[in-house]
């Protein structure tokens, strides 16, 4: 596979995986939970139109979300699962249209953007793979979990997705491997003997300016307003670690694994903060 080759797999998947949500029909707005401790003013049934939602799908304070406090607006990112259900598995037809389709919309809209996660995280591990036999497999892995994507609902419905869940973690964990021990370079992590929750790193409000991150192991870390500005996590893997107001200025996250721009959203940085080339600073970061 030449360079050109993997140039053009980039390119299709990650447009694949931005969100447009001119093509989508507010799915995000109206099938998920909205809660008062996630960023948002207050809670809101599954399955239930946020008050904001107009007729035409467009929201009546997208300017204004944050400073109304739905935070959790501006951060959450569909990684495209929204438009493919409306454009692609529903055929622009939308839930008000059809409002006795309306719960099996918002159910297989979440089975979409875990599949779409998946592919997001999958992308991201052949990017950063150098071996080549394990970046055959991730690129056969991200043909076939392509094409479920454009499967018809019944299939989404039946569809096994933890079994298929469970082929891509072990490339995801064993492209973690190699890269993190690339970055670590013979040096030992110092975040072992760190406290845990579920089985979680627990690094609530942690002071992490001064702690080697490169090459972390990161994975599902609570790292809620911990401090890791100006501190390098190249080789770091982040895949699932909650970064809510976590301070990224200055950090340097270019070279660090399964980032997505639902964390970084979330996240406190600034124009000093380095990100991978897939991802943008948020508008309302610190100039």
């Amino acid at each position: 596979m030449t360079s050109q080759d993997i140039k053009k797999i980039d390119k299709k998947l990650y447009e694949s995986l931005k969100i447009d949500c001119p093509k989508c029909f507010g799915l995000c707005c109206a099938a998920l939970y909205f809660s008062a401790s996630e960023g948002f003013p207050a809670d809101k049934e599954a399955g239930k139109p946020c008050l904001n939602l107009q007729s035409d799908f467009c929201c009546g304070i997208h300017q204004d979300l944050r400073k109304k406090g739905f935070k959790g607006c501006t951060a959450y990112d569909c990684l495209g699962a929204g438009q493919k259900i409306a454009q692609v598995t529903y055929g622009g037809q939308s839930w008000q249209e059809k409002p006795e389709l309306a719960k099996q919309i918002f159910d297989v809209f979440l089975i979409m953007k875990q599949i779409h996660e998946m592919l997001w995280y999958l992308a991201e591990a052949f990017r950063a793979q150098t071996n080549d036999v394990i970046k055959s497999k991730l690129k056969d892995l991200i043909d076939e979990t392509d094409s479920i994507t454009h499967e018809n609902v019944d299939f989404l419905m039946k569809f096994d997705i933890e079994a298929h869940r469970d082929k891509v973690n072990s490339l995801l964990r064993q492209t973690s491997e190699i890269v993190r021990a690339r970055a670590l370079g013979g040096q030992k992590s110092n975040l072992k003997k760190q406290k845990t929750i579920a089985g979680r790193l627990n690094l609530f409000g942690a002071d992490l300016r001064k702690a080697n991150l490169r090459g972390a192991d990161l994975r599902g870390a609570f790292l809620i307003a911990a401090n890791l500005s100006g501190n390098d996590l190249s080789g770091a893997d982040l895949i699932g670690a909650d970064l809510r107001d976590t301070d990224l200025r200055g950090a340097n996250l270019e070279k660090s694994l399964f980032l997505t721009q639902s964390q970084i959203n979330a996240a406190k940085g600034d124009a000093n903060t380095k990100l991978p080339v897939t991802l943008e600073h948020p508008s309302y970061w610190e100039k």
